[in-house]
């Protein structure tokens, strides 16, 4: 598709497109743009995606990412260790903690279970997981994987393979988002938003 670029310019394009979001516009853009840029931009961009791949690895505790062992979250003496959230993904530790109102620790999937992609348990870090169980005092294990197929399939698979082990298992409460209108909700939405419904 490339090649009325000269070769370099039409591999990068094509590595860029493997981003996310990125079609094959987007990514002449950023070529172009990169290929503009002053050197000391382009060659940092390219520095630190090496030293990210390079130092960045899984917390041996809770499977988060980190450059150091184990993670700062994993570190930290003022989190409560009765109380443990587990969700799909790295930036999902963050979104919880940008919210401020959870103090516990993390376990981090690295994804859902889905069938249809050829992910079972065995792919992510259930085992990791069960075995900290086992030599922990967590009391609650609070299941907060995405609130789409996969996700509540993980949910459910955790709900049953948690419980025989004596903890109480819950999961995020979901409905309307605040700020949100009725009538631009659709039915799954506010059939859970009835679920969860509580008193005033």
């Amino acid at each position: 598709m490339f090649n009325y670029y000269p070769a370099p310019v039409a591999r990068l394009i094509d590595e860029l497109m493997k981003l996310p979001g990125v079609g094959p516009k987007s990514a002449q853009r950023l070529a172009f743009h990169l290929l503009n840029a002053p050197d000391r931009d382009a060659l940092g961009l390219s520095q630190s995606i090496i030293d990210a791949r390079q130092k960045i690895k899984q917390c041996s505790i809770c499977a988060n990412l980190t450059d150091q062992e184990p993670c700062a979250f994993c570190q930290d003496q003022n989190r409560d260790d009765k109380v443990l959230c587990i969700v799909e993904q790295p930036r999902d530790v963050i979104a919880m903690e940008k919210t401020r109102e959870f103090r516990g620790r993390y376990h981090v999937l690295h994804g859902a279970i889905s069938p249809i992609e050829g992910i079972g348990p065995e792919q992510l870090t259930v085992t990791q997981l069960l075995s900290r169980l086992r030599e922990s005092p967590v009391a609650e294990v609070v299941v907060a994987t995405n609130l789409n197929v996969e996700g509540e399939a993980t949910a459910l698979y955790l709900s049953r393979l948690l419980k025989p082990l004596g903890v109480k298992v819950t999961r995020i409460a979901h409905g309307l988002p605040v700020g949100g209108d009725l009538e631009y909700a659709d039915e799954v939405t506010l059939a859970k938003a009835f679920e969860g419904r509580k008193e005033i």
